[in-house]
């Protein structure tokens, strides 16, 4: 009779949510900051890691001698496979916060231009202060990214009425039209006012806006960024926003959390929420469905959804 396959869940919330698992598969709880609760080290294969927890404090996971997948509750999986080793895959959430995500980057966007943080900033003061603020309408809006999340924001952007483009690995045409070259950024700067970012971190995207780019933008231009904080050189950042030129709403920051004196939480033109874009109450019920999901294929033996790294598909010659 085969063994069961044992997997942890972050929580005993996380566990109840999902449900019975199916025959095959056997439970218990490993937050990966303390021992496992129900199964012993040893048998666990597929551990299912908290949320918004960084991945550089979970090294308690290298301590499962026979763990061959973690499944992340992001979208983001930069660092995990230097953290996890070669011969553990590596499954996502993606999709799970796309809508979330890109609800919070036409947030920001229409914040920024319509200047929601000084308002609230006087209304603490009961200083009332009318001004005409550009708005999103007829806005040139670049999205440097055109994967699930980009596609989102794209979606939800339509109705505004402004003038779209986008950027991805290479260029290309979609049904949605043109898609230019990441690489060709730079000679489209000086035509973007607001640059929405929701690329991965990686070696090619690292500090991707920099001072360069950020000088080539036009006057009053918005950064946006809902990808990840080192995409963008925070320090040529703070040095542009400092004169008054550009503004910035940011989700991700590098570092993170922001010290608390950091020199951008003086800024008037910097909009900051904290690393909240997939935290909504949509996250939790889509989450549960992707999980529900995926445990039916471990049980199955199956492939499983959102596999971004396959420890057997590397070892094949």
């Amino acid at each position: 009779m085969k063994q069961s396959t044992v997997v942890t869940f972050p929580s005993e919330e996380l566990l109840a949510a999902v449900g019975p698992l199916p025959e095959g598969l056997e439970a218990g709880i490993w937050d990966l900051e303390s021992d496992p609760v129900g199964v012993a080290l040893e048998a666990i294969e597929i551990a299912v890691f908290p949320y918004m927890a960084k991945f550089s404090e979970l090294e308690a996971v290298r301590t499962a001698p026979n763990l061959r997948l973690v499944q992340t509750q992001t979208t983001g999986f930069d660092g995990i496979r230097e953290l996890v080793g070669p011969s553990v895959s590596v499954a996502t959430a993606h999709g799970v916060h796309a809508a979330s995500t890109a609800e919070l980057a036409v947030g920001l966007s229409i914040a920024s231009l319509r200047g929601i943080g000084e308002s609230v900033r006087d209304q603490a003061n009961a200083h009332w202060n009318p001004r005409r603020w550009p708005g999103l309408a007829d806005r040139k809006v670049a999205i440097v990214g055109v994967g699930g999340i980009g596609e989102e924001i794209r979606k939800r952007l339509v109705p505004f009425e402004v003038e779209l483009s986008r950027f991805g690995t290479r260029a290309r045409t979609d049904e949605h039209g043109e898609i230019h070259a990441i690489d060709d950024l730079h000679s489209h700067a000086s035509s973007i006012e607001v640059l929405i970012l929701i690329v991965p971190h990686n070696a090619s995207t690292h500090h991707l806006v920099d001072a360069r780019l950020l000088a080539a933008l036009p006057d009053d231009a918005v950064v946006v960024n809902v990808a990840r904080g080192p995409v963008v050189d925070t320090d040529a950042l703070v040095a542009e926003l400092a004169t008054g030129r550009l503004r910035c709403a940011s989700d991700v920051f590098d570092p993170e959390p922001l010290p608390e004196d950091h020199p951008i939480w003086g800024l008037p033109n910097a909009l900051v929420v904290p690393h909240n874009g997939g935290n909504t109450e949509a996250f939790l019920p889509r989450m549960t469905k992707l999980l529900k999901r995926q445990v039916v294929a471990w049980a199955e033996g199956r492939a499983s959804e959102n596999l971004v790294y396959s420890a057997e598909a590397a070892e094949r010659p």
